[in-house]
Parts: structure tokens; C-alpha cells; sequence
């Protein structure tokens, strides 16, 4: 075996500083628990100062989507995780897609087999897990852990068999005794012991890594020195560390995080329904809304702030901060944070954000978007309740009188009546249909009818709106919706009362 491509392999690994890298498989849209894995491995790294690498893990081509390598780059992107090397990007160590570093693998699964710490297995029983990637697929020969009839082969054997065009997997050879401990930021201490470890399988028939072996010597090979996954890896890592001691590596620092859950019981899983983070977009979440509530799925800033930008996030994240908990993934949580990103836009940032959704529901062009959006950015909890909240300015529902009863207002049927009757002339006659003037003129014409406020204007808010909930008030829906359009729907309110009629549409 060339000892010169050893050689040349670590001459090129980058050495100093933190290293982090967040390498998904391409099996369609970003989850959430994905996208936080993401944000974590981003903030390790940015916090010191280090690189924050993206690795496509596609060795799994059953479990390829194809364009998913694409979503991948435009969520980090569009999320504002930027990486410094990646396989759009290159970097010093590409390619930073597996399937384009097939080559690599094998010389260094070879040289275990010198080493007598892996070996040729040519059993047909593996076929079907040997062609497979994910990590359910890791299991042992059937029977115990270490009854694999090919373990025990001679290297030079084996040699001649493949090169007679017998079909193989290279696997592991596990200790049989003692125990291996793993040191892990978040979990501490974690040991196994050896007996129970399976010989995992290193390439595949196919000549394809599987996703232990690859991601031990990509991280090794890419200098990686944190290495954040999931809780559902920590079983592995015991297998992570064999191999960096089989070939003599430095082994990374592990982080684990705990899974987000749907409830006390599941997690969140797309199978079941839960939303990934473009379905979330979709349903008019703001990026920076989602990744401010995501970081707290699983790490605490300490203190009782909660909203923070992705800058702020990098002056106060400590992976001692990350919790072994499970988290709960929560909606209307995120609701709230989202409304809290919507507040703090400029009215023009949120009006040209919100206008997409206005013309969904109200296509009549005299009805200022504008507007519109003035009226609902201190109601809105996610862009996509928006043309539900504005329906009714496209046109009157259909209405039960009762809605004009109303005891804090102190008005009923009777009083409702009496009150538009009095609106009536009034919005004929301003001469500015302006908000200050219809104010004003509300204001005072209640003053000269010797009535609150609120007993005027409640009647005039459900004749315009035909709604007991709005985003705005009498003042702002009659601004918005013009004086023809106000008039028109006073006066069906006013004809409805005294007919007693219900459920009227105009």
C-alpha cells in the first residue's frame, strides 16, 4: 500500500481552531431537528472564531432525492448560516460530497485489513444490509455479535478471493473484551462495553462507505474537531472511537443533543405530519423567527430573554447551555415569536412582506395594500393568517344581528340602529376621508349624542365588517374600505336592524 497517499492525505488536513460541520443526507426538505443541528455546529464554530463546513452525506443513494442537495444550500443560506467551505464552494479538503470522495475510503479500509482490525466478508447473508446505507443497516451477522464465519480469515486469502471477482463488504473487527468510553460535552462519560458491538460493516458491496466509516474519515481527513449529532447516534459513537484508535486519530470533541419531540412521546417526525422548516416558511414564518425558537428547542441563554438575532446568539452560546432534555415543539410558541419579528419590522419592510397575502383575499386594486398592512402588523402572528383575518374587506360576510349586542359597549339591537342612523349622515358629509377626521368626527358625534365612544363605534365596526374580531377599527376598516363602500354597508346594517333580519350578505 502507498504509504505516500497516507502521507499526503494528513499533510492536507487543516491544523488550529475550532472546525465544525454539519453534514446532511439529501433525502428532501430540511427538518427542523436538521436545521437546528445546523445552527448549533454554526454557532461552535463562528463563537471562536473557526470554520463551519457543509458535507453532503450521500452514500445512501436509495434514500437520494434529487434537487435535495439544492434545498440544503439555499435553507443554510437562507437562514443566514453561512459556511466557509462546502461543495458549492470548495474549500481545502473537497470534494465536500461523499459520493465524490468513493475513492478515498478504500485504501483507508485496506489498511485496517493489513492491520488486522477489519477484514473481507463474503457471506451472502449481508447482501441486502451490505447494499445499504442508513444506520439501522449497521447490525451484526445474524446470530451474536461475533459469529461472522469470514472474521477470522487470513488478509491473503481473502485478497484472492476478490481478486477472483467474489463479491465482499469490509468489516470492523470489534474487540471482544473490555469496554470503550466515550466523552461526550452534554452527556459525560458513556461506556459500552466491547462484547457488545457488531462488526459494522466499513464499504459496501458496492464499494460505497457506509455512514459510520465514511463520517469517521471524512471528519478526520476535513479536520473536524466538534462533531454535533443527534441522541439517536450516541449508541454508535463507541464504534467512532475504535476507529480513530485503529488508525492512531485524534477523536473530536462530541456533542449530543437530545430529539425534538412532537409530545411527551413522539418525536417530530415529517412521516407523522410535522412541519419541516419550508413548510414552515410556507405557512408565513420569518426565517429569523424560526432560528431564534429552534435554538431554544435544546439550549438555554440563561436569564429570561428569549429573542434573539443570529449575531446575539453567537455573543451568549455555550454548549454547556445545551440540555439533555427532549424539547417540545411547540406552535403556538413559535407564533408568538414570529409575531414578536413581525413587530419590530418597518411598516415598509412589512407591508412589501405582507402584500402577497393582502391580494389573496382582497383583489379590488381602490383598497390600498398599504393600508392594509398598517392595520394588521401589531395583530399578526404569521404572514399566512392574513387573508383569513382581511376577508371581509373584499366582501361583507353574511351576519346575524346579534353581533351588534354587545354589554362592555353597551349597545343592542335597538341602540345599534339608532347609532348608524346617526353615523350615517356624518360619513356622507366629511368633507376629509382621512383617519384623523374620522376620528374626530366619531368622537365628537358621540359626545353630541351623549354616548362612550365604544357605543358608536361598535355598531359601525360590525356594519362594516360583519365581524365581532377585526385587525383594526371602525376608524381604520371605513379609511380602508372608502366612503361608497362604508355607506353601502351601514346603510344594509341599518335596513337589517330595523327589519330584524339576520344573516345578511350584501
Amino acid at each position: 500500500m502507498d504509504k505516500f497517499f497516507f502521507e499526503d492525505m494528513e499533510a492536507k488536513i487543516p491544523r488550529g481552531g475550532v472546525r465544525s460541520r454539519f453534514a446532511p443526507s439529501p433525502t428532501g426538505y430540511m427538518h427542523v431537528g436538521g436545521l437546528r443541528t445546523a445552527l448549533y455546529s454554526y454557532l461552535i464554530a463562528k463563537k471562536s472564531g473557526g470554520t463551519f463546513i457543509l458535507r453532503i452525506e450521500d452514500t445512501d443513494s436509495a434514500r437520494f432525492v434529487e434537487g435535495a442537495v439544492e434545498i440544503i444550500i439555499d435553507t443554510l443560506k437562507g437562514a443566514g448560516l453561512r459556511y466557509d467551505e462546502g461543495p458549492d464552494i470548495g474549500g481545502p479538503v473537497g470534494p465536500y460530497t461523499q459520493s465524490e470522495r468513493k475513492a478515498l475510503y478504500r485504501p483507508y479500509a485496506e489498511l485496517l485489513c493489513q492491520k488486522g482490525l477489519a477484514y473481507y466478508c463474503f457471506c451472502e447473508s449481508h447482501a441486502p444490509e451490505a447494499e445499504h446505507g442508513s444506520e439501522d443497516a449497521q447490525s451484526a451477522y445474524p446470530g451474536t455479535v461475533h459469529d461472522d464465519p469470514c472474521r477470522d480469515m487470513p488478509y491473503e486469502g481473502s485478497r484472492r478471493r476478490a481478486g477472483s471477482g467474489e463479491a465482499f463488504a469490509i468489516r470492523m473487527r470489534s474487540p471482544r473484551d473490555g469496554d470503550t468510553t466515550v466523552m461526550d460535552l452534554v452527556f459525560g462519560e458513556v461506556t459500552t462495553q466491547n462484547k457488545s458491538l457488531d462488526d459494522m460493516i466499513l464499504l459496501k458491496r458496492d464499494g460505497m462507505p457506509t455512514y459510520n466509516f465514511a463520517n469517521v474519515v471524512d471528519d478526520h481527513l476535513m479536520g473536524v474537531t466538534h462533531v454535533l449529532r443527534g441522541s439517536e447516534y450516541i449508541s454508535s459513537a463507541p464504534k467512532y472511537n475504535l476507529l480513530y484508535e485503529a488508525f492512531g486519530w485524534e477523536i473530536p470533541q462530541y456533542i449530543t443533543v437530545s430529539p425534538i419531540m412532537r409530545d411527551a412521546q413522539n418525536k417530530l417526525s415529517k412521516r407523522h405530519g410535522d412541519p419541516t422548516y419550508d413548510d414552515l416558511l410556507r405557512r408565513g414564518y420569518m426565517p429569523e423567527a424560526v432560528l431564534n425558537y429552534i435554538a431554544l428547542l435544546g439550549w438555554s441563554p440563561g436569564g429570561e430573554r428569549e429573542i434573539f438575532s443570529l449575531a446575539e446568539m453567537l455573543d451568549v452560546f455555550e454548549i454547556s447551555g445545551i440540555s439533555k432534555s427532549p424539547a417540545i415543539f411547540d406552535e403556538i410558541k413559535l407564533n408568538h415569536f414570529n409575531s414578536e419579528y413581525i413587530r419590530a419590522l418597518s411598516p415598509e419592510a412589512f407591508a412589501v412582506m405582507a402584500e402577497p397575502y393582502i391580494r389573496q383575499a382582497v383583489k379590488n386594486k381602490d383598497i390600498s395594500a398599504g393600508a392594509v398592512a398598517a392595520i394588521l402588523q401589531a395583530r399578526c402572528g404569521k404572514l399566512s393568517d392574513i387573508p383569513d383575518m382581511i376577508a371581509f374587506l373584499e366582501s361583507l360576510p353574511a351576519y346575524d344581528t346579534a353581533l351588534f349586542v354587545n354589554k362592555k359597549s353597551k349597545t343592542d339591537e335597538k341602540t345599534a340602529h339608532d347609532m348608524l342612523s346617526a353615523a350615517r349622515p356624518l360619513i356622507e358629509s366629511l368633507e376629509d376621508w382621512t383617519q384623523a377626521a374620522l376620528h374626530d368626527g366619531f368622537i365628537n358625534l358621540a359626545a353630541e349624542l351623549g354616548v362612550k365612544n365604544a357605543t358608536l363605534m361598535w355598531p359601525v365596526r360590525i356594519a362594516v365588517s360583519g365581524k365581532a374580531v377585526t385587525p383594526g377599527g371602525a376608524v381604520e376598516i371605513c379609511y380602508i374600505l372608502g366612503r361608497e363602500e362604508v355607506l353601502r354597508r351601514v346603510t344594509a346594517g341599518i335596513d337589517m336592524l330595523a327589519d330584524g333580519q339576520s344573516h345578511l350578505r350584501v
